[in-house]
């Protein structure tokens, strides 16, 4: 079993709680421990990973056909047998990768926000559970990059280091929505900070802005900062995804000092869980129809279904910090609040706000994935010339098909969800409760219109 450690000198720590009472989400974190511990799911994906190799899973489908990449695709329905297989199997290595990114985020900020949770004696229970998951987050991270690098480099041969998601969509995404004089200021700011400017940015954070809460300083992030070690921050997943890495910086500060703002964090984590869930619920389907039919289970489909398993506490940790722990602390600044909602906005802006023709259940523009699928259709998957590559890729992009409508499906259910657990937060503006930008980008008509504009511009700078 993975073990959390627990922190000493609890007796002089602050209490949250009063009169002796134990609140009901302190007795939830409590139980959600104790049952995360006795849990073997992790352990399993270890052995998975350790064992996992290619070609003995090569005849299978790893989930349903839908969860393909260009499934519902004119080129989809064309597709041999063999190519229907690898592109199953693609799909999957795909939404692992950035699934690792994201949960890499996590053993970040757990272990930031735990430093700052730890200042108060009735949420030990809650931090050694943030160990855990912390822990188990190593675990699937390692188990996603090796069994979807086995996986690309079997069928991708030399292309395989462009993979979807990868470095086109980080490089085009990451700065979208900010003006020309924001990204002025970003360049000169640079990347990483100096240690002039993560002074003043600490400076900043603790003394003016959240002043009230210096007390509260994760003690993760002062260790860190005695080491004389950079202010910690990720440019991917779904957090690195906001904005350049000097403003994650500065996000991660905030994180690190207010009570508050450590509950936003999980917010986001939440949003990233239902992400996650959003396919990956379908993955376990399949594995419970071949487990009840006795039939063979391909190593990563038992991966995801382990997953599902081990994300169900982190989920349920995710819901319980974003909806109730906040409460506990005092009522957020206006300052809290902006930082907090415009967080909130630009995850619906960068992650939410588009559909893709081209890999189900990704709410993104696939403007960031046009390179991408180009090189796919001339790897040795499908050997494409360059011309017939850009002919299939604008019928896959700018045409309606199954696809898109798949996506769609996938969008509505989780933009429900989201509403769901959004709706009782009451420091989040309407826009945000509503998801009013997810909202708006449900739209086939529009993902086919930017796709018809994007793939233009492409096919000028591939010819």
């Amino acid at each position: 079993m993975i073990n959390a450690t627990k922190d000493p000198g609890l007796a002089n720590k602050s209490s949250t709680v009063s009169d002796g009472k134990v609140k009901k989400h302190i007795k939830l974190a409590e139980i959600t421990y104790r049952r995360n511990t006795e849990s073997d799911f992790t352990e399993k994906i270890e052995e998975l990973d350790r064992n996992f190799n290619y070609s003995s899973n090569s005849d299978y489908y790893w989930g349903e056909p839908e969860l393909s990449l260009l499934y519902g695709t004119p080129l989809y329905e064309q597709a041999s047998s063999s190519q229907k297989l690898a592109l199953n199997h693609l799909y999957w290595a795909t939404q692992y990768n950035q699934t690792a990114a994201t949960e890499a985020n996590a053993v970040l900020y757990n272990q930031v926000t735990a430093g700052v949770f730890r200042a108060f004696s009735d949420y030990e229970a809650l931090c050694q559970e943030l160990d855990l998951e912390t822990a188990q987050e190593r675990h699937h991270i390692h188990a996603f990059h090796m069994m979807g690098y086995k996986t690309k480099k079997a069928l991708l041969g030399s292309t395989f280091n462009t993979s979807i998601q990868g470095k086109s969509y980080k490089k085009n995404d990451s700065r979208r929505g900010f003006t020309p004089k924001q990204l002025f200021t970003f360049n000169m700011l640079g990347s990483p900070l100096s240690g002039f400017q993560e002074t003043a940015l600490r400076f900043i954070t603790n003394k003016v802005m959240l002043r009230k809460q210096a007390h509260c300083y994760s003690q993760y992030l002062r260790e860190l900062e005695e080491k004389g070690e950079s202010i910690p921050a990720q440019t991917t997943g779904l957090l690195g995804q906001l904005a350049p890495r000097p403003f994650l910086q500065f996000f991660t500060v905030n994180c690190g000092t207010s009570p508050f703002l450590a509950c936003l964090f999980y917010v986001t984590r939440f949003m990233a869980n239902m992400l996650i869930k959003n396919y990956e619920y379908r993955y376990s389907q399949y594995y419970r129809k071949l487990e009840k039919q006795g039939e063979f289970i391909p190593a990563p489909l038992a991966v995801s279904h382990y997953h599902l398993l081990d994300e169900a506490f982190h989920t349920t940790t995710s819901q319980l910090i974003a909806r109730e722990l906040y409460k506990d602390f005092p009522k957020p600044t206006a300052y809290e609040k902006f930082l907090a909602n415009l967080t909130i906005y630009r995850a619906q802006v960068v992650v939410l706000s588009g559909l893709s023709g081209g890999i189900p259940a990704i709410f993104r523009q696939d403007d960031t994935f046009m390179l991408s699928f180009y090189r796919l259709l001339q790897s040795p998957v499908f050997n494409m010339s360059d011309r017939e590559a850009l002919q299939w890729l604008q019928k896959c992009m700018c045409q309606e098909h199954d696809g898109f409508h798949l996506t769609f499906k996938y969008h509505q259910r989780l933009l429900s969800d989201l509403r769901r657990l959004f709706e009782p937060i009451n420091y989040l503006w309407s826009g945000n409760r509503q998801m009013s930008v997810m909202a708006s980008g449900g739209s086939i008509e529009k993902a086919i219109q930017n796709n018809s504009k994007a793939f233009e511009k492409f096919s000028q700078t591939v010819t």
